[in-house]
């Protein structure tokens, strides 16, 4: 009698034993296919308590949809409206999403809040959307140089000897017409003794026709000379002194500086050979580079304001003379001339500039540049509607204007956004949008257990 009753208790443990360990274990419900891991669709699971065998992340319920499909549940980062809309941040409802079908809907906006004492503990700040003028400035370096058509190289056309030297270095400043330098050529004395001579027979000629010729030969040796640098200053005054002189003074033609002096003193020329360079710097030249996005906004003859760390808070007031059209393949910049005048010599040849264009592009609606948050594809602003509401809004911006953006649809004249914090508010978005599935997600399991 005790073995039968002692075997009806062991009999009675194991029932119960095993009947909690089946009330314990959890059941999938009648509206879930499978579970499935967020990060890894892949991986799919009937255990409701399943874990990720990749990431180790809680697996989520996809739940049964009618005509055979599947769709997952809701969760905290990706949920699906009723219609099918995905959301890409939690509480954002304006923003448009894919259907299981790959059609894009119409972006529906929807409203959160966050108190107005919560939104002063994170810093937030707002700003209102104005229209006022656009202005857009764009920036180069440059270089100075001379002005290749202020340059002049004197050369020698003769051989010879230098006889005197009146620059004696670079960097010397020469007036106009001032004695550069003497040379001492037989063949150039030859050649005045022929001119005079020639101005001798003309004049001793008595008839018109005995002009004729000496007139055409005074001709050809004027011109013999003009090739061997004597102005014609320099030949008038030989037609009225009548006196050939042995030495060829050259004169600067303008006022400049002199850049080099490759010659000296008493020393041999020969035809060809560089004798004395002289730069006019009146006028200079700056080299800068802009990027080809920059080139349409550029034209000969604008304006443009030059500025030098030698001469701080001062502006020299250029002129764009040339755009070569032709990019850098490298660098993808084009090079721009710009034409400066220089009457004081300041801007000196290899002196780096700066170059700096601002141009007026009329009237916009504009926000700040922090008040835009992006979100990859689409560009979001949060506008404040009052009592701690606040609606995001996807925005079509235009060009940026120094710390503004032009606003081009989304907003309207005299409405507030929120200019600073905006991902701490997306944030604070993002957890009221996941309490909420959490609350949704608790009632329908309950009123599936019910069922």
């Amino acid at each position: 009698m005790k073995s039968i009753t002692l075997k009806l208790f062991v009999l009675v443990v194991l029932l119960i034993a095993s009947a909690c360990s089946k009330s314990n274990k959890a059941t999938k419900p009648p509206n879930v296919d499978y579970y499935t891991c967020t990060m890894h669709p892949s991986v799919k699971s009937q255990d409701p308590n399943g874990k990720c065998p990749i990431c180790s992340m809680d697996l989520v319920p996809v739940l049964k949809k009618s005509g055979g499909e599947t769709k997952p549940a809701a969760s905290p980062q990706m949920q699906e409206t009723k219609g099918g809309q995905m959301q890409g941040m939690s509480g954002m409802q304006g923003m448009q999403g894919m259907k299981g079908g790959g059609e894009m809907k119409g972006p529906q906006t929807s409203e959160f809040v966050v108190a107005v004492e919560r939104q002063q503990q994170i810093g937030v700040t707002y700003a209102t959307v104005e229209r006022k003028p656009l202005h857009h400035t764009i920036r180069s370096v440059g270089m100075v140089v001379p002005d290749k058509g202020r340059n002049w190289q004197f050369v020698s056309r003769v051989d010879g000897y230098v006889q005197k030297l009146d620059v004696k270095s670079p960097g010397e400043i020469v007036e106009k017409d001032a004695p550069l330098l003497s040379i001492y050529s037989p063949d150039l004395l030859t050649s005045e003794r022929e001119f005079v001579e020639l101005l001798r027979m003309r004049d001793q000629a008595k008839s018109k026709e005995a002009r004729e010729t000496p007139e055409r030969l005074i001709q050809s040796a004027k011109r013999r000379l003009q090739l061997w640098n004597v102005t014609d200053e320099q030949i008038t005054e030989l037609q009225k002194t009548r006196n050939p002189q042995e030495n060829l003074t050259l004169l600067s033609p303008f006022r400049g500086v002199v850049q080099s002096v490759p010659v000296e003193q008493g020393k041999s020329v020969k035809m060809g050979d560089m004798l004395v360079e002289v730069a006019d710097l009146s006028v200079v030249w700056v080299w800068a580079e802009f990027y080809e996005n920059e080139l349409p906004m550029l034209k000969v003859g604008q304006k443009i304001d030059i500025t030098a760390k030698s001469y701080p808070g001062e502006k020299f007031a250029g002129t764009i003379s040339l755009i070569n059209p032709f990019l850098d393949e490298a660098k993808r910049t084009a090079k721009v001339r710009i034409d400066i005048p220089n009457p004081d010599f300041k801007l000196r040849p290899a002196m780096y500039v700066n170059a700096e264009l601002a141009m007026d592009m009329g009237e916009g609606l504009t926000i700040p540049a922090s008040a835009v948050m992006p979100t990859g594809t689409r560009n979001v602003a949060f506008v404040d509607k009052g009592g701690g509401k606040l609606e995001p809004r996807i925005i079509q911006l235009g060009s940026k204007y120094g710390d503004v953006y032009e606003v081009q649809s989304g907003l309207r004249e005299g409405e507030q956004v929120i200019a600073s914090a905006n991902f701490l508010i997306d944030a604070e978005s993002k957890v009221q949008g996941a309490l909420k599935d959490f609350e949704t997600e608790k009632r329908g399991n309950g009123e599936t257990e019910k069922q």
